[in-house]
């Protein structure tokens, strides 16, 4: 695959075909260097990491039902209306050419601010240095002309790496072969442009409910208020000056 810049890219998450082997939680860590995050037995499933984190860019999640596993490998997902951007005060969260969310360690500060702006649950900072970290899309695998790691690992392609636009349409052909083979319970998540995030740039493909999954069902960036909270807070500033110098008029 040719990868080209000014292009969006995006990952496609087919849940029907995961066989949680984890093989894209080992590469996303061997090949960015994300250090170990205890490998807890949790005594509920075979899932070990829990969920997204900074130790954890590629979560598979393993949940299990009345005779049936459901498996799914989560992920930051580059969200096309980035509460985490909007909020960074040193510009360490930047937009990529392959218009993907990536944060820059060397310029993060450590706020957190990110942190609950993201209405996934997805960043959070490292104990050992303070700083935030998520998924990069391997930001650098991309500008080499690679698909990242989690990708190229996976055995069954549940991780596709695309253009965007290509992969909802490959989405929308798998969710009807699903419908027509009597799946009715598939359904695609996080494709749609007019959901609260303008869409993301990794979807999934789900046998139940987002929920399920530990999927938020409708999610809605964070900072959508902020331009008429601003605007008020700018209302009530103009109008303590008034008063005050109302006030300082009259005692003169």
């Amino acid at each position: 695959m040719e990868i080209e810049r000014g292009r969006r890219y995006a990952f496609f998450t087919d849940s029907s075909i995961c066989i949680g082997c984890k093989a894209c939680e080992v590469a996303c860590k061997e090949w960015n260097g994300v250090p170990d995050d205890g490998f807890v037995f949790r005594a509920t499933s075979y899932d070990n990491t829990g969920h997204l984190g900074s130790d954890t860019w590629r979560h598979v999640a393993f949940i299990e039902q009345d005779g049936r596993w459901l498996m799914s490998s989560d992920v930051c997902k580059h969200c096309t209306h980035a509460a985490c951007l909007d909020v960074c005060p040193t510009g360490a969260l930047f937009r990529t050419e392959f218009d993907t969310v990536v944060v820059q360690p060397d310029i993060c500060n450590g706020c957190g601010y990110c942190v609950p702006a993201c209405p996934f649950g997805v960043i959070e900072r490292r104990e050992s240095d303070g700083r935030a970290w998520k998924c990069t899309m391997c930001y650098d695998r991309l500008r080499g002309g690679m698909e990242p790691a989690c990708a190229k690992a996976c055995p069954t392609d549940s991780i596709q790496f695309g253009p965007l636009d290509e992969l909802r349409e490959r989405a929308q052909a798998r969710l009807d072969r699903l419908h027509a083979d009597g799946v009715e319970e598939a359904r695609l998540y996080g494709e749609s442009p007019d959901d609260g995030v303008g869409g993301t740039g990794a979807f999934f493909l789900l046998l139940d409910d987002p929920e399920v999954y530990g999927l938020p069902p409708d999610p809605v960036v964070t900072t959508r208020d902020l331009p008429q909270m601003w605007r008020w807070a700018g209302g009530a500033a103009l109008t303590l000056v008034g008063a005050a110098m109302a006030s300082f008029l009259r005692r003169r």
